[in-house]
């Protein structure tokens, strides 16, 4: 079932030249975890899709049809990843969209990427994240930022580095939403100038309803107490090393590694976090 990719709900791998998706990254995405043929928190990712969808003003009538491939790709699957892209759909040259263009779903089904045997080596990103609030929160196609953040990671031998914005702040992890714990709370960037609003995130915001969400400097990272990154996929990171400074995993990231484990095996307690 890995590998297969279905667009407009038909089996094929084939888009129009003029898509804009292509063209623009004019579109949005989800990359959902799948766990015994159920996709986790697909309710979830379905929203967030319909929501970007709104934002960036694409109609999407098919959105039922994307639950339907979501599910049944999920079945099929049994244990993987499925990504579900919408497009604004096909036009003419130029950026100004078909105010009747119909939106293009497409659907894919992957392995699970290698799990992480040890804690996190990260460091703070030489790339900047450009601060744009009316895309701030959306999980849109334009990701050529995280792009050359991932080449940068393999340069420089890191499994994941901390993104600040052009304004200095604290933002997510390449792929992933940050959280670090100081002064006894968690804490966690605001999404509301650059990043992206994990649905990880949310799940974890939801149980530790105290933490703390900032606008705060990067350098601020170097007093924390413990450090992860989390995301819908790979569940929570732990950070053993920041540049320099080693990091102790602690009581409380292992406390809701162990609860993401009993809402989902698939995020199994110990991963990531072998000492």
């Amino acid at each position: 079932m890995s590998g297969q990719w279905s667009v407009d709900g038909e089996p094929g791998t084939l888009l129009p030249v003029d898509d804009r998706g292509l063209a623009y990254g004019d579109g949005v995405f989800e990359t959902v975890r799948v766990n015994r043929g159920v996709a986790v928190w697909g309710t979830q990712h379905l929203a967030r899709l319909a929501a970007g969808c709104a934002a960036l003003e694409i109609h999407l009538p098919g959105l039922g049809a994307l639950e339907s491939e979501l599910a049944g790709m999920a079945a099929q699957l049994g244990e993987g990843i499925v990504k579900l892209i919408v497009t604004r759909g096909g036009g003419a040259r130029g950026y100004r969209p078909d105010p009747d263009a119909r939106a293009r779903r497409i659907a894919s089904a992957h392995g699970l990427p290698m799990p992480s045997t040890r804690p996190l080596v990260v460091d703070i990103a030489q790339l900047r994240l450009s601060v744009q609030p009316r895309l701030a929160g959306l999980k849109h196609l334009n990701r050529i930022e995280q792009v050359l953040a991932a080449r940068e990671c393999a340069t420089r031998g890191l499994d994941e580095a901390i993104l600040a914005d052009t304004d200095g702040h604290a933002t997510s992890g390449v792929a992933t939403n940050l959280f670090w714990r100081r002064d006894g709370h968690w804490h966690t960037p605001a999404v509301d100038r650059a990043g992206v609003a994990g649905v990880c995130r949310a799940w974890i915001l939801e149980r530790r309803p105290d933490t703390r969400i900032v606008h705060a400097p990067v350098d601020e990272l170097a007093g924390a107490e413990a450090l992860f990154l989390c995301n819908s996929v790979r569940g929570i990171l732990p950070v053993a090393r920041m540049g320099p400074r080693a990091l102790p995993i602690g009581p409380h990231t292992r406390a809701l590694m162990s609860e993401l484990h009993d809402f989902c095996p698939a995020f199994h307690p110990a991963q990531g976090a072998a000492t």
